[in-house]
């Protein structure tokens, strides 16, 4: 975003304005200061807790991501809960009866989820449940001052056309994950000793798939904190998605660069934690903790 021709004081002049007063404005953003001395003083603001001001809407950067982060975290956490209720149970489903007919619906309803488009998605639930049904608003966020089940009606939509293809991808990891489970000699002797095929993977192979299984669901989350860019815009959602969308466009550097760090830091937080509670549902790992 730095060596292309342009910049934020440009765009928020206008093309048409004097060179004098795009000069100003640079010097007063701070633009006309090479890009290492700039990235280092943002470093050190970073540290004392200080993102920097925005370009295009002159607030502070962390004003703006904790207001929109209202809305992009809830819609993630609600679109991870739909993704693992639907993928937990679809997944091991599929490996219990694995190379008989739920295995094959299952896996083709998976890749059909994987195989449609966010965009096509979202317009289609948007005609389907807000148009012709009127069962939810068709976009925009009221704010949660409105309320509890306004906030989450306004979610439901966007929420679920965003589960449905994470709940493609967790449903064929845990199917591989519990499968290859399933062939260890542990759960052989589960079955030896009676126990029925569903008990044997529920108990004995699920428990030692869960590392693959928690990496995925991690990894799910930092995308849709702050990946869900065609479905926020799709639903008019301020969300950080849409931010980080309109702030490259708008050559907003400093607000690119606060987004990215927070999205990377909640990434590196969620797996670490995914790992550790991956470890302590291991039974060989926990024992030899």
């Amino acid at each position: 975003m730095s060596v292309l021709p342009g910049d934020a004081a440009q765009l928020r002049l206008g093309m048409n304005a004097e060179p004098e007063a795009v000069a100003a404005l640079r010097a007063e953003m701070g633009l006309d200061k090479p890009v290492p001395e700039r990235f280092v003083r943002w470093l050190g603001g970073v540290a004392t807790g200080d993102f920097g001001m925005s370009g295009t809407y002159d607030v502070p950067v962390v004003e703006l991501m904790a207001e929109r982060a209202e809305v992009s975290v809830p819609l993630a956490l609600l679109a991870l809960a739909l993704s693992v209720g639907v993928a937990l149970p679809m997944g091991l489903l599929a490996a219990i009866r694995r190379g008989r007919l739920p295995d094959r619906l299952v896996q083709t309803a998976a890749q059909v989820g994987l195989s449609i488009p966010a965009l096509w998605l979202g317009l289609l639930f948007i005609y389907t449940f807000a148009v012709y049904l009127r069962w939810a608003p068709s976009g925009g966020f009221p704010g949660w001052q409105a309320g509890l089940w306004p906030g989450l009606g306004a979610l439901a939509l966007p929420a679920i056309a965003l589960a449905i293809p994470q709940a493609s991808i967790l449903t064929r990891i845990v199917r591989t994950a519990v499968t290859e489970a399933m062939d260890e000699d542990y759960v052989a002797l589960a079955r030896a000793k009676g126990r029925r095929e569903a008990g044997a993977v529920i108990v004995h192979a699920l428990p030692n798939a869960w590392a693959p299984i928690l990496t995925i669901v991690g990894m799910q989350f930092g995308f849709l904190v702050a990946g869900a860019i065609v479905i926020e815009t799709v639903f008019n959602l301020p969300g950080l998605g849409r931010l980080l969308f309109q702030a490259v466009a708008q050559r907003d550097v400093t607000l690119v660069q606060g987004i990215c760090l927070v999205v990377v830091a909640t990434v590196v937080v969620v797996n670490a934690l995914c790992d550790a509670i991956a470890a302590w549902t291991n039974p060989r790992q926990r024992s030899a903790a």
